[in-house]
């Protein structure tokens, strides 16, 4: 594993491991033992999209397994100047042991891959969250002990950053997911042809339908995000509209099976993507959800600084 820019780029036995790995990791940090996996390794992070649990998840994590982590606002390097990716990446590159980049295009991640002799994470593009999603599966695998044949449902904006990498990470470890989203809001049609073929290999099925109830069906695991994500504010009129018709509430979830459970990244505007009788619910497991970022991400930081 050289990088980690999406979830779909990585073999299903690599995803598995690295699930393996955050839960060995989180049972250690629980009962106290060390585990110094990026000891006298530092992280830079660049951040053009603020954050909560991304930066405090990479941060903590380096820090408990023996490293360090640079913040680094796009606004306070050269970057931020006009200097060119590449430039930043090889520069960078000579004094970090790996690089996150929380930005907006994924070209830019994909850049700073080409040019970069560090490992490059994907914290977040308008494209892919695979950071997040590994986070959800180890959350769905603690809750449910087992992740093959299991079914998803996502309601709401189809063509989004984790609607793309629950489709990738459902299909890599052998979960169905069904997507509900109204028209034009449709998930990006190379990232479903690609997940399909991954699909192919994990026994693993990826529907679409307009209509949240079809999806909902029989759903072991309950998935949304807010309607406009960051740089889509100006949007949010509309998307309000159009996605209404997709909440996520108690009357939508009686379709789905009586132990299903909700899943959400955070932040949730309560009233509109979900009702808080549903995120604050008996059936939410957004804080367990969200503390799993520390740990997956531990993982993925092991998987990539250790011994590097």
């Amino acid at each position: 594993m050289k990088h980690f820019l999406t979830i779909g780029e990585h073999e299903p036995d690599q995803l598995t491991k690295l699930l393996d790995d955050a839960l060995t990791i989180k049972q250690m940090q629980k009962s106290g033992k060390s585990h110094p996996y990026t000891k006298g390794k530092v992280l830079g992070m660049i951040f053009e999209k603020s954050s909560t649990r991304t930066r405090v998840s990479f941060e903590v994590g380096m820090l408990q397994m023996g490293g360090n982590a640079i913040f680094l606002n796009s606004n306070d390097i050269q970057l931020g100047r006009g200097e060119s990716i590449s430039d930043t990446a090889q520069v960078l590159s000579r004094y970090v042991d790996g690089i996150m980049i929380r930005t907006f295009g994924h070209e830019t991640v994909e850049q700073f891959a080409e040019h970069s002799s560090v490992p490059i994470i994907n914290g977040l593009t308008d494209m892919h969250h695979p950071t997040q999603v590994m986070a959800d599966l180890l959350t769905i695998l603690e809750h449910k002990g087992k992740l093959k044949g299991l079914k998803m449902c996502y309601v709401g904006d189809g063509d989004n950053n984790m609607c793309h990498s629950l489709i990738e990470g459902a299909l890599s470890v052998g979960m169905d997911i069904a997507v509900a989203s109204p028209k034009g809001y449709e998930p990006n049609e190379t990232i479903v042809s690609e997940a399909k073929k991954i699909g192919e290999k994990t026994e693993s099925q990826y529907s679409f339908t307009t209509d949240p109830i079809t999806a909902i069906q029989e759903a072991d695991v309950v998935v949304t995000d807010v309607w406009a994500s960051m740089g889509q504010e100006g949007e949010q009129a509309n998307r309000m509209k159009d996605l209404y018709a997709y909440q996520v509430n108690k009357e939508l979830c009686q379709y789905a099976k009586d132990d299903f459970i909700f899943l959400h990244c955070l932040p949730a505007h309560r009233g509109e993507e979900v009702t808080a009788d549903v995120i604050d619910g008996p059936h939410s497991v957004v804080f367990d959800e969200a503390e799993n970022r520390l740990h997956a991400q531990k993982a993925i930081l092991k998987a990539l600084l250790e011994n590097k």
